[in-house]
């Protein structure tokens, strides 16, 4: 298996998949492809068109097929690992995990849009004029807080759903986001984003991604330099 990824600082997306294959050590190839613009001029999407007519990151190759979507790879790797347990066991609970991670997929865009993921930044005085001017970006936290709450209350943690599985991959971007930005959230909320820290995957990305020190000035409006 290949995973196509983008630049660990900035890619959220990137970020699901390959925390995903890394905490349940699925064996892999790791390709980055660089973010240098996404223009069809830029060489980014020019080597991404090589390899998925879908044009963005991640990208799973295995043998001959080719995956694109967080979440398509996520439920390609369910299946074909299924002694794993990427979702819950329980089928009810099976289908609470998608609808939450389907709603991660096409969902707070306020948030993502105001406060892009950037591993490597501290951000406090953005999170607080965000907060302040973008009813969106509150009510996107104030969901993300009633969801993980709920959560963590109906399974008694110490993940989302008891044990890690794909819906704690799909929203470790976010905890990047909340660290980055310091939005405001509870306490239990602020033990779970610690636990996400310390799992070893999100360790291993955390730290690529302050090595890679390449400053994108598209992807950081809010920074003129580091």
């Amino acid at each position: 298996m290949r995973l196509f990824i983008g630049n660990k600082n900035y890619s959220s997306w990137s970020m699901r998949a390959w925390v995903l294959m890394r905490h349940f050590r699925i064996e892999f190839e790791e390709v980055m492809l660089r973010f240098d613009g996404f223009s069809p001029q830029s060489q980014f999407k020019q080597r991404l068109s090589e390899i998925s007519p879908a044009g963005q990151v991640p990208v799973l190759v295995h043998d001959k097929l080719v995956v694109w979507d967080t979440l398509a790879i996520a439920e390609y790797l369910a299946e074909t690992f299924s002694e794993l347990n990427l979702w819950p066991r329980n089928a009810a609970h099976r289908a609470r995990a998608r609808s939450v991670c389907a709603e991660m997929h096409g969902g707070f865009r306020a948030l993502r849009t105001a406060c892009p993921m950037n591993i490597e930044a501290q951000l406090p005085d953005v999170g607080a004029l965000a907060l302040r001017d973008k009813p969106g970006v509150r009510e996107d936290l104030s969901r993300i807080v009633n969801m993980w709450s709920e959560l963590l209350s109906q399974h008694k943690g110490p993940m989302l759903f008891g044990e890690f599985s794909v819906v704690d991959a799909y929203y470790c971007p976010v905890v990047m986001r909340l660290l980055t930005y310091q939005l405001p959230v509870p306490l239990d909320l602020k033990a779970y984003m610690v636990r996400v820290t310390q799992l070893e995957a999100v360790k291993a990305w955390v730290e690529a991604a302050l090595l890679e020190n390449d400053f994108l000035d598209f992807e950081e409006p809010y920074r003129l330099g580091r």
